[in-house]
């Protein structure tokens, strides 16, 4: 499960600071009129953000899980972290605040 919370760190890395804006659902697809009308620059944030509070999530459950000799922790905040980040970041990252008006 640490090896997925690292992945969620470098994805966030990626998507924000390496504009690897192909990675986002949908984004890539676009024509180019289409991609004008967002703001890409939030939506990376959002996705960011997301990534790195899903991975601390995963990181305290691991760490919980060794510290308490629970195993079953690290599981729970596994899915806690992902049934949680992922339908927040579709939500956030589909709203209005990321549409430029023009």
């Amino acid at each position: 499960m640490i090896v997925v919370a690292f992945i969620f760190i470098i994805l966030g890395i990626l998507i924000k600071h390496g504009k690897l804006y192909f990675l986002i659902a949908g984004y890539n697809t676009m024509p180019k009129e289409e991609k004008e009308k967002y703001d890409i620059e939030g939506v990376a944030t959002v996705f960011r953000n997301t990534m790195f509070a899903m991975a601390f999530v995963i990181i305290i459950g691991f760490i919980l899980s060794k510290w308490l000799n629970l195993p079953n922790i690290e599981t729970y905040a596994f899915f806690v972290a992902i049934i949680c980040g992922v339908p927040y970041l579709i939500i956030i990252s589909n709203s209005n605040k990321y549409k430029i008006n023009r």
